[in-house]
């Protein structure tokens, strides 16, 4: 968000928040009470009301919203002065500034446009081809940086690709392929905005909501077993390219052929690797710290199908081994966590020297002016969802929630209950912030599944990846929004549209948690593994 957002007057919705919202507080602050519902749990809820409130209408800046905590949480007694600020600074917020670090150095060195051009062309330049081809390129992309930078960054290419197209059809005269090539125009816009979405589900530093799950979990479970990148990639990836898959059969579905694009296609994407040049020696390293960054994270951790362990992961090589050397006790694979290996790479960009600038003088693969294009926003945010988590299990407000889910669920078939929470979630994200959604809902279905006698995972896992899988309307997302300004879609096609894929992803979501997600994690819906009881116990009653 530029600095004049920061600046600029709430809107008249934003003014509406910033009335409302302290009324609300109020109000449930002085309200009789619920029964069952304990006094500081009141409070938390009065807090959370206002913080959705204000997120949801921008009354104030986002971030300032996520203050909050640090002021309201010791006033009232939900917690004290000297715990609250942790929550925003742990080791899923330093993940996610690794993370951003990383991307802003692929950016820095131009080294996504290579990876994207590349792709494109490889997978071919007809029609269908060319949807096809967007949409790897930007699922790709933004599988490691933001899913907004990603679609700033493939819709002007996009975009020359219509205009040259446009042009080629005016000199031949053939005005008739007009309504062809708004065809194509429609499957490329919306095939970047959903794919960026996708694509970003897939990895745990893809989106803000993957990292929001890592932090709630860490907190709310923390005997459970870790959710390593690697896992979350191994369990997701089939998940976003059967999606992918989907969605551009539906998008490309009797797209018509346009005989002119085969060669100015071809030849458009030649062009452009041309004008990149040959690749920068920061390039090349940027790809090695890159490529070496998602190896040691999908390599760290355990990698198992229920109780087999097929890959123990090089943390656990790298303690015994070490105890082989007589240093047993020093290094534990426990205290390594994916954010270890990310700011060892920021480190490391720091340090490689990546050849001379205009003036002779000798650079480096990362500096800290660009380094500090940080989204301390977004981090800001990542610390306010994570003290609200953290408050709602303190207080016993997701508790409290867990038992009312628990009243009117408690007979449901686990399929079914997975399902009618992915249709929840995806249709919710149209109206509201995603970030915002799973941070107030996570905690509540955490309690909900220990009172389900459910592995939590079965709950929170599929709630955070639908929480993404909004494509309907253009405030849905960032990407929906980007394209949408492009001025080539019609409100109605992407309603049309992301409808049938807010089904279809349900159905994906529901599907994949049970056919694969299970057996990957090693969850068994008959049991209750051992740390949700050592959680419940825990758990304030």
């Amino acid at each position: 968000m530029s600095a004049n957002a920061y600046e600029a007057m709430p809107t008249p919705i934003g003014r509406t928040g910033l009335v409302c919202g302290p009324l609300l507080f109020l109000a449930i602050l002085n309200y009789p009470g619920w029964p069952g519902m304990p006094v500081e749990a009141q409070r938390m809820l009065a807090v959370t009301a206002l913080m959705a409130l204000w997120w949801v209408t921008q009354a104030v800046p986002i971030a300032v919203t996520s203050l909050l905590p640090l002021a309201l949480f010791p006033l009232l007694g939900i917690e004290s002065a000297s715990v609250v600020p942790a929550a925003y600074m742990n080791q899923s917020i330093v993940l996610a500034m690794g993370g951003f670090m990383i991307a802003l150095g692929i950016e820095r060195w131009g080294l996504h446009r290579r990876i994207a051009f590349h792709i494109v062309q490889f997978l071919g330049t007809g029609p269908r081809r060319i949807v096809l081809g967007f949409m790897c390129a930007t699922a790709f992309l933004s599988m490691w940086i933001s899913n907004t930078a990603t679609t700033l960054l493939m819709l002007p290419i996009a975009l020359a690709i219509l205009t040259s197209l446009e042009e080629v059809l005016a000199d031949v005269g053939d005005h008739d392929r007009g309504v062809d090539l708004s065809r194509l125009s429609l499957a490329l816009m919306l095939g970047i905005a959903y794919s960026a979405s996708m694509g970003g589900a897939t990895t745990l530093v893809g989106t803000p909501t993957n990292i929001t799950f890592s932090g709630i979990w860490s907190k709310t479970f923390p005997e459970a077993p870790e959710i390593t990148a690697g896992q979350w990639m191994i369990a997701f990836v089939p998940l976003g390219v059967v999606f992918l898959g989907c969605t551009w059969l539906l998008l490309t579905w009797r797209l018509p052929a346009l005989p002119q694009l085969q060669e100015l296609g071809r030849e458009f994407f030649r062009q452009r690797i041309r004008d990149l040049g040959r690749p920068s020696l920061g390039e090349k390293l940027m790809l090695t710290i890159f490529v070496l960054t998602a190896v040691l994270w999908v390599t760290r951790g355990k990698f198992q199908l229920q109780d087999q362990v097929l890959f123990e992961g090089w943390a656990a090589a790298l303690e015994r081994g070490l105890q082989s050397l007589g240093v047993a006790g020093r290094i534990r694979a426990a205290d390594i966590h994916d954010s270890t290996v990310a700011m060892v790479m920021v480190a490391l960009m720091f340090c490689l020297p990546s050849g001379r600038d205009e003036h002779g003088k000798l650079q480096f693969l990362m500096n800290w002016q660009t380094a500090s294009r940080l989204p301390w926003g977004l981090l800001l945010l990542f610390g306010g969802g994570f003290a609200i988590a953290s408050g709602f299990k303190s207080t016993g407000l997701s508790e409290f929630f867990g038992s009312q889910i628990d009243e009117s669920a408690k007979d449901w078939h686990s399929v079914v209950l997975v399902a009618c929470l992915c249709l929840s979630l995806t249709f919710l994200t149209e109206f509201t912030s995603n970030m915002a959604t799973t941070q107030i809902f996570l905690p509540i279905l955490g309690a909900a599944a220990i009172r389900l006698n459910m592995d939590p995972r079965l709950l929170m896992l599929p709630a955070t990846v639908s929480a993404s899988c909004a494509f309907m309307l253009p405030i849905a997302t960032p990407p929906n929004a980007i394209v949408f300004g492009s001025g080539r879609i019609r409100i109605l096609d992407m309603v049309r549209y992301g409808f049938a894929l807010n089904l279809i992803g349900v159905a994906l979501i529901t599907a994949i948690t049970f056919l694969w997600l299970m057996p990957v994690l090693g969850i068994d819906s008959e049991a209750v593994p051992d740390w949700v009881n050592s959680a419940v116990n825990a758990s304030p009653q």
